[in-house]
């Protein structure tokens, strides 16, 4: 599975808000418990991987079998 790439962060208004974006277009903004919750799993581990989970942009799996799925199939 390839891994995300394209998110960054920022902090605004020291930790209470953070915003996240996707190729430097905003995808979320985080406030509060959830910022200093996002910023602490940013720093434990892999932010691209954090980021892509907290915003959902991330593959869930399930893109072989749509692939197979008959409206997919080239004609």
């Amino acid at each position: 599975m390839p891994q995300p790439h394209g998110f960054a962060y920022e902090q605004r208004d020291g930790a209470t808000a953070v915003v996240i974006t996707h190729h430097g277009r905003p995808v979320t903004t985080l406030r509060g418990s959830r910022a200093e919750r996002f910023l602490r799993e940013v720093a434990a581990g892999d932010a691209q991987l954090v980021m892509a989970r907290w915003t959902g942009n991330y593959k869930r799996g399930n893109e072989r079998t749509a692939r197979r799925h008959p409206r997919n199939r080239p004609s």
